[in-house]
């Protein structure tokens, strides 16, 4: 069973910077897509970076390009997504996902494995 766990979550002040991590169990974490997504309260779950398995190819959602960098570790079965210049804006859970195949998809509903969520608190 592919199980995915987050961490690096806090709060931080606007301008400042927070690493996030996925680590994922199973023997097959080489051959997943991966992707972040972002859902604060009443609004519908986003897309935020994905990487493909042999990290290749990165896709960034336009909001957070030139500020979050995605990238794998495959001996760790990790990944991460290293945020920079945060936005109150950016304040939300973020989870971490896992998709099979080859494209890096921007929709959930390709997404079949997902962490619990790790809370995003960016101040003011």
């Amino acid at each position: 069973q592919v199980q995915l766990v987050e961490s690096g979550g806090g709060l931080v002040q606007a301008g400042g910077s927070l690493r996030l991590s996925c680590v994922v169990s199973g023997p097959t974490f080489r051959s997943y897509v991966m992707g972040w997504f972002r859902q604060v309260p009443g609004k519908e779950r986003e897309f935020v970076s994905g990487i493909s398995w042999n990290a290749g190819s990165t896709r960034y959602a336009d909001s957070v390009k030139g500020r979050f960098t995605i990238s794998r570790d495959t001996a760790k079965n990790t990944v991460f997504l290293q945020m920079n210049s945060l936005k109150v804006e950016d304040t939300a859970v973020y989870y971490c996902a896992a998709s099979m195949g080859d494209y890096v998809y921007g929709s959930s509903r390709n997404y079949m494995y997902w962490g619990p969520g790790t809370q995003v608190t960016v101040s003011s």
